[in-house]
């Protein structure tokens, strides 16, 4: 605010986040029925935007068959005792960017 006794004026500044990008892919797992299966990205920056982990087009949420993990800038999905039924595209979005294996 601008004060100069018989004038004012006011501004408002509006600070937004910078979109976060994938800077290291996700890559392909090969894994064995009833191993675990472990896929892993890295993003430019930490970052409060929503990431979302797919198995095809089914969104996955941590439970006793899938834990996600997010440590800083590093995110991790565990399928747990993987099986022949688990096999298929596993994604990874935040924001507009996506990376699959």
């Amino acid at each position: 605010m601008c004060d100069t006794g018989d004038q004012q004026t006011t501004a408002a500044v509006l600070v937004k986040e910078p979109a976060a990008t994938i800077v290291e892919k996700l890559k392909d797992v090969t894994s064995y029925e009833g191993e675990d299966a472990v896929f892993e990205c890295r993003l430019s920056r930490e970052t409060t935007q929503d990431a979302q982990w797919f198995l095809g087009d089914v969104p996955l949420q941590s439970n006793e068959m899938n834990e996600i993990r997010v440590q800083g800038m590093r995110h991790t999905l565990i399928l747990r005792k993987v099986t022949l039924e688990d096999c298929g595209s596993i994604s990874f979005k935040v924001g507009q960017h996506t990376s699959a294996a």
